[in-house]
């Protein structure tokens, strides 16, 4: 019996929205590495489709972490500004 290799993994541009939402929410400090991707994840997707508001989008992810949604959406928000883009 053999075991084929894993599939390689693929980088999201530079310059995406994907890479740019994963960034933001590599800085908020969370219990395990999937918090932070399920939190990239949420915000991707508000990126992309401004469905609720951004507070709304951090408490859907469920990130487990030390801050509030509301510090998190503080740094969040801080981001966003930091690149021009509109979030109210």
């Amino acid at each position: 019996m053999t075991t084929k290799l894993p599939s390689s993994i693929v980088e999201f541009p530079t310059e995406s929205l994907e890479k740019f939402a994963y960034s933001i929410a590599a800085e908020i400090s969370t219990q395990e590495p999937n918090d932070n991707n399920r939190l990239g994840y949420c915000l991707w997707g508000w990126l992309s489709e401004r469905r609720g508001s951004l507070l709304q989008t951090i408490h859907a992810a469920g990130a487990r972490t030390k801050l509030t949604d509301e510090e998190i959406l503080s740094i969040i928000s801080k981001r966003l500004e930091e690149k021009g883009i509109k979030f109210t």
